[in-house]
């Protein structure tokens, strides 16, 4: 899934794609929100992305789809 994340008082964005479902990743991320620590997330590569708690911007959580294979629609 994919997930992109705002950063206070920064252009551009970080966009990650995420084993976890939405709702572990919301869970998350409310919690590092409301605490003020640190957001930790790892996309599917196994890298780790850690952001501040207390200077995300927003959080865009990406819909869960299966991904198509083929070259057309049946």
């Amino acid at each position: 899934m994919e997930v992109k994340i705002g950063i206070q008082n920064v252009g551009r964005e970080i966009v990650l794609e995420s084993a976890l479902d939405a709702e572990a990743v919301a869970k998350i991320v409310a919690e590092a929100v409301s605490k003020g620590t640190e957001l930790r997330l790892s996309d599917e590569k196994g890298r780790q992305i850690i952001v501040p708690g207390n200077v995300l911007g927003y959080v865009e959580i990406g819909a869960e789809e299966s991904r198509r294979v083929g070259f057309g629609v049946l």
